[in-house]
């Protein structure tokens, strides 16, 4: 139940909720309030089970493992254990960390398998269907996750969903349009209809009962059971049987990465993201230290000359993504130079207030001595100060549509982030370059940019966003809402986006956006871009107010919860 309270004072009161609140101060409006813990996941049920597993004593590294189980169930088109993902944590020492438990390209994958005898991409094979399948890396993260900072039982945190499993998710509106809008995919990929194949309504109840089989087997045997047990059997029989590649020794093979974060300051904070084989964390330090020296904030919020600076920063960073990176274990990758003060200050020089920059003029920078619309992010903050920012994916919605009906889940179509052929665009558009041409076990490049913000040595923001390549920008911009524009962490999530990739050269905006701006940007010879983009990223964040009480923001573009207590 939604409860509007209008406060008198400019102090900020304290409410404990575990529902779905607003809370306006002075001319500011606040998502949910907390003192101790939060949860801001894409599902209420997730949020919920989240929280809970805090009350028991849990901290945010518990929370997350339920949490990411939890949006499995009620959230499929993303939640995932057929998929893979990214974490950045920050322990309440000031600790900081990331895991990487992205998918990676089978053994038998091969650089030019999605080329057809012409040599032109066939994009089916790498966005729909069991060649598109990577071997996934969720279920090897949790166990990561579990066996370094757990504290309960895992049992009873795979518990929640088995039980959300078994006694069924409510359909949403949103959710019933996008499983039907999926139908016909569904049953292209796997050559018969399948649990989800139906006509869906709000208010349906979807009971997956071999999920809960499958989660009951995990729970039993443990990491084995997905990776060389009777689970591993049921995908690798399943996939082969539909044309794939994977085998029993791809998902045996399968290991998790720690890395060290990408860490760089903005003005007085310190932003943590997720470094390769996410471009995250790069392209979000190339745009932001890009834009630092205009001081943006005296622009006012989503005015041409803020569009505009945001828009040639975005343009050369996402220059630079095509070209450089790619997975670390395979490239090198020239981090120092790509986020350097003297390289990004040169990267600007030929930026003219005048007049928009052509993509098609502008390549990589030169450095000397070179050597996903469908994911899903949830934020937590614990009562003991941890807080981790996880985004997990299947890339594309529901991934490759390919449904292991005797396991009860989805597996990914992540072959698609690969350069199938250099200078062709996938899925989101994004042209790659060698850095990312397929190899063996290679970890395919991402956008995910799940982040942690400090400000003085302490916890101060927790955001990340799905999106496929507009994951980057929806994080930068949100960050710049709360740092420069001074906004609640609720209105910064709901505030309206826009976005520029360098290739396509056109700036993208959601259909909610004032067009006020438009003609002076087209004036300076921007292209704009309104069509097809209702929504660019659904961000779930965390605000540590200045009396260290919690604001969850929950993205009212999905079906977002944030709770606490």
């Amino acid at each position: 139940m939604k409860k509007s309270i209008t406060l008198l004072f400019t102090s900020i009161l304290c409410i404990q909720c575990n529902t779905k609140s607003k809370t306006t101060i002075s001319d500011k409006t606040l998502g949910v309030i907390a003192e101790k813990a939060m949860v801001v996941s894409a599902r209420e049920e997730a949020s919920k089970i989240g929280i809970d597993i805090m009350k028991q004593g849990g901290n945010a590294f518990d929370a997350m493992i339920a949490t990411d189980l939890a949006l499995l169930v009620s959230y499929p088109s993303a939640g995932n254990i057929g998929g893979g993902g990214f974490m950045v944590f920050r322990m309440n020492d000031g600790a900081i960390g990331a895991l990487d438990y992205r998918e990676k390209a089978p053994l038998a994958a091969t650089k030019n398998m999605y080329l057809d005898k012409n040599g032109n991409v066939d994009s089916d094979k790498s966005q729909i269907g069991a060649l598109a399948v990577g071997v996934p890396g969720t279920i090897a993260g949790i166990f990561e996750v579990h066996r370094k900072f757990g504290t309960l039982p895992f049992e009873k945190l795979i518990d929640p969903a088995i039980q959300l499993a078994l006694n069924g998710v409510v359909v949403t509106e949103k959710q019933a349009q996008n499983l039907n809008d999926h139908t016909p995919d569904f049953r292209s990929a796997n050559k018969k209809t399948i649990l989800l194949d139906k006509l869906w309504k709000k208010g349906d109840t979807i009971k997956y009962l071999k999920l809960a089989e499958t989660l009951n087997r995990i729970k039993i045997y443990g990491r084995d059971e997905f990776y060389k047990g009777k689970t591993a059997n049921l995908i690798v029989d399943y996939v082969q049987n539909l044309g794939g590649i994977i085998s029993k020794e791809d998902l045996a093979a399968y290991e998790v990465k720690w890395r060290d974060p990408i860490t760089f300051k903005y003005k007085n904070h310190r932003i943590i993201s997720m470094p390769p084989p996410s471009s995250g964390g790069i392209c979000l330090a190339q745009i932001l230290k890009s834009i630092e020296p205009f001081d943006i904030e005296q622009y006012p919020h989503n005015s041409t000359e803020y569009i505009q600076v945001i828009t040639e920063a975005e343009r050369r960073a996402y220059a630079d993504r095509s070209y450089f990176l790619g997975d670390p274990d395979f490239v090198n990758i020239p981090t120092d130079s790509l986020t350097s003060e003297t390289y990004l200050s040169k990267r600007m020089t030929d930026f003219d207030w005048k007049q928009a920059t052509k993509s098609s003029a502008l390549s990589r920078g030169f450095i000397p001595g070179y050597e996903s619309n469908e994911t899903t992010h949830y934020s937590i903050v614990d009562p003991f100060g941890n807080s981790v920012a996880v985004t997990t994916t299947l890339n594309s919605s529901y991934g490759s549509k390919v449904y292991v009906e005797e396991g009860g889940f989805f597996l990914n179509n992540e072959m698609d982030d690969f350069s199938a052929k250099p200078g062709t665009p996938n899925v989101y558009g994004l042209i790659g370059a060698e850095a990312n041409a397929i190899a063996p076990q290679k970890r395919m490049l991402s956008s995910m940019s799940p982040t942690i913000v400090e400000k003085n040595g302490q916890l101060k923001i927790v955001l990340g966003s799905p999106g496929g390549s507009t994951i980057i920008t929806s994080v930068m911009q949100n960050i710049l809402n709360v740092l420069e524009y001074d906004m609640s962490m609720q209105e910064a999530v709901s505030k309206p986006r826009f976005h520029h990739q360098w290739l396509p050269d056109s700036i993208k905006f959601e259909s909610s956006f004032d067009t006020l701006n438009f003609p002076y940007l087209k004036k300076l010879g921007y292209n704009i871009d309104q069509s097809n983009a209702p929504i660019i990223g659904k961000v779930d964040a965390i605000l540590v107010l200045p009396n260290g009480q919690l604001e969850g923001g929950a993205d009212p573009r999905g079906d977002d919860s944030a709770h606490g207590f």
